[in-house]
């Protein structure tokens, strides 16, 4: 599915359908239905610039579909996380190996791994989920889940919207905003894993020394 496809359905409706339409497709991107979030987006942003929507009506709805999309997700983990494992296809892809590698990022960069998982589609509802079946809190999960969805959503449909005359630069841009905001993150856990390397090392010399 892209954007052509959603646009060229939506086009001829006016009204709450295209919002609602929107919401649902976004809704499911949460869910881990495989439709990329930024092109349900770059349609919206289109949307808007033909005036079948308003602008800033579209970024709300925007921002409500992917962070209800990711509390649903968050909620299936904690209410039936365990369950859901042992069933299709969950345990396709979770497994304990993959739950306790979240469970210790989590614990060691909580709020950088719930932002960057927004801009990772094939990573992030499995993240959601197992912060969810951990009962890692829903106020930090959706603190910094919603943190990173006010820097992408906006930017997407507004910027669509506002240069829609040069659509296939702008859709350009927002791929490599998109990644070099993944990029930016990457780079920022490295660097504070590579000081907490040095200041453990630094230790363990100084305890050595004394011994």
């Amino acid at each position: 599915m892209d954007f052509n496809f959603i646009v060229d359905f939506l086009i001829d409706y006016y009204g709450p359908i295209p919002y609602l339409a929107i919401f649902l497709i976004l809704l499911a991107c949460g869910l881990g239905i495989p439709i990329p979030e930024d092109i349900t987006l770059i349609a919206g942003g289109i949307l808007t610039y033909y005036g079948v929507c308003d602008v800033w009506l579209m970024i709300a709805v925007g921002m409500a579909g992917v962070l209800i999309g990711d509390s649903l997700v968050y909620l299936l983990g904690r209410v039936f996380g365990k369950r859901l494992m042992k069933k299709w296809p969950f345990r396709l892809f979770l497994d304990d190996g993959k739950i306790e590698g979240i469970r210790v990022r989590l614990h060691e960069h909580g709020s950088k791994l719930l932002f960057s998982a927004r801009f990772m589609p094939g990573v992030r509802s499995t993240v959601f989920f197992a912060a969810g079946l951990l009962h890692y809190p829903y106020r930090k999960m959706i603190l910094f889940d919603g943190l990173a969805a006010v820097l992408s959503v906006p930017a997407i449909v507004y910027s669509v919207y506002h240069f829609g005359d040069f659509l296939e630069s702008v859709i350009k841009w927002i791929k490599k905003v998109e990644g070099g905001i993944v990029g930016l993150i990457a780079i920022s856990i490295l660097v504070i894993g590579f000081r907490f390397w040095r200041k453990h090392r630094k230790k363990v010399k100084a305890r050595t020394g004394l011994e």
